[in-house]
């Protein structure tokens, strides 16, 4: 192992330094950052950070101080996107803008997903994003699935706002109706991406505490994971955007891996303090980039404390605690997935009775982005009714639409729990559940889906059967026959 020792910044080696540490050729850099930190003789492993490269490399910087300790608060004028859909949610630990990007030009919505123990501020992270959203004339759908105490502040600052699983369950629907109505009137014009308002506004679907809905034993966990998923294979290309913040736990906790998959894979993936269950699952279904190792963000930052009780009796002085470590995160789908960075320190840092006022300035003045009008009838009863009014016959088409999504994903789920899924229902979802083929399609032939029908523990179905439902299926417009015998579902 090799090191040199670059200079610090303004030639202050006491209170920067840096070192640059490679293995020889056909070796892999691996480490264990407490060893690290006791070779080095530093105490308080929040005045490190290692970056490697997932390969031979890595940057060892040391600082005096806590370099993400503090943090000046972000002004809501700097809260707005740039042409290039990127927008600067924090600092890295050496002072560099922290970005993730909500539009990727000529391609579409991003999709993306944020995970978080209790305490580690995904909530006030959100708050950010929403308030950028706004600012940067994005139509924002947030469902706060913690009875909207989560992000309260979010109230009449975004285009809809739901607090319950069943309001979630009528957004998704809409977001899935509008991405639907979007792509008919785009192959219309020729066009086969999104561009930012010419002529729709960028749609971001939002689903805050999505733990409650995508978790085992949820209500509607199948429909809610199943409307997810399709928002995230069709939305990015007409700008539809899909993104969760989750309580930080087991990957198939949260319907499912093959749900997030590809979510966490292609989308922006911010991780704050997370449980260890969390990180095995990432590292397990290869969600991390090869080679990515992150070192672990603390409850507290500082060094380990050893109380003696005879300090007082020496005149010893009590070391100062550590201070908080939330908005610590690291940026997975960046180009710096290693380094630790910190999100702007958001809201008031004392009580507040109330909603705080500091959130709703960074919110800005006015209205927030609506839906395009020609995307009003698509979005339905439920989206046209959102504010609690409306003419009575829309209120009332919008509650009985609800409760008919709420009980049809009930009962689905509970068919589908006891075996009694009909075989076009094992059809739909076995081919929901395809990985992509080299064209972008989820398609199977005819012993691919009677191979993966025939193994998802219901029922057994004969060829026949099978060959009928298919034929039914097809003639409902609910399935797509391909040449050379493949399936797939309509777009």
């Amino acid at each position: 192992m090799t090191t040199t020792m670059a200079p610090a910044p303004l030639g202050l080696d006491v209170d920067v330094m840096e070192l640059e540490v490679q293995v020889p050729p056909g070796k892999l850099l691996t480490y264990d950052l407490r060893a690290l930190a006791s070779s080095l003789e530093i105490l308080d492993t929040s005045c490190m950070a290692v970056e490697t490269d997932g390969l031979t490399r890595a940057l060892v910087t040391i600082y005096r101080d806590p370099p993400l300790e503090k943090l000046e608060p972000v002004r809501g004028e700097d809260l707005v996107i740039d042409a290039q859909g990127w927008l600067t949610v924090g600092r890295y630990h050496d002072g560099q803008p922290a970005q993730i990007r909500l539009y990727v030009p000529g391609s579409g919505a991003q999709r993306g997903a944020l995970f978080g123990t209790t305490g580690a501020g995904k909530s006030r992270a959100l708050q950010l994003i929403l308030a950028a959203e706004k600012r940067s004339g994005i139509v924002s759908w947030l469902a706060d699935l913690k009875g909207g105490q989560s992000v309260p502040e979010a109230a009449g600052q975004v285009d809809w706002r739901v607090t319950t699983q069943e309001g979630l369950l009528a957004m998704l629907q809409a977001a899935v109706r509008v991405a639907e109505e979007r792509m008919r009137r785009y192959a219309a014009m020729g066009r086969s991406s999104f561009i930012i308002n010419r002529p729709d506004p960028l749609l971001s679907v939002r689903i805050d505490e999505a733990n409650r809905a995508l978790e085992k034993g949820a209500p509607y966990r199948d429909k809610v994971a199943a409307l997810i998923k399709e928002l995230g294979r069709t939305g990015r290309s007409v700008g539809v955007g899909i993104s969760i913040a989750a309580q930080a736990s087991h990957v198939d906790e949260l319907g499912g891996s093959d749900t997030l998959r590809g979510m966490l894979k292609e989308g922006e993936t911010i991780l704050l303090r997370w449980s260890s269950s969390m990180m095995q699952s990432l590292v397990s279904d290869g969600l991390l980039p090869p080679g990515t190792h992150i070192v672990p963000i603390p409850k507290r930052s500082g060094p380990p404390l050893l109380r003696s009780r005879f300090a007082s009796a020496r005149g010893m002085v009590k070391p100062k605690p550590g201070g908080n470590t939330g908005g610590m995160a690291y940026l997975l789908g960046s180009d710096r997935p290693t380094a630790m960075m910190r999100f702007f320190p958001v809201g008031s840092m004392h009580e507040v009775e109330g909603l705080d006022p500091l959130i709703l300035d960074l919110y800005g003045p006015g209205e927030p982005a609506h839906l395009e009008a020609t995307s009003h009838e698509a979005a339905g009863a439920a989206y046209l009714t959102r504010d609690g009014d409306g003419p009575a016959h829309l209120v009332e088409a919008a509650k009985e639409e609800t409760k008919r999504l709420a009980e049809q994903a009930a009962a689905e789920q509970k068919n589908a729990s006891t075996g009694k899924a009909t075989v076009a229902a094992r059809i739909v979802r076995a081919l929901e559940d395809a990985d992509e083929d080299e064209d972008g399609q989820q398609a199977l032939d005819f012993d691919e889906l009677f191979a993966a029908v025939n193994a998802d523990g219901g029922k057994p179905v004969g060829a026949p059967v099978l060959r009928n439902n298919l034929t039914a299926l097809a003639k409902a417009d609910r399935l797509v026959a391909l040449g050379a015998g493949r399936y797939t579902l309509p777009s």
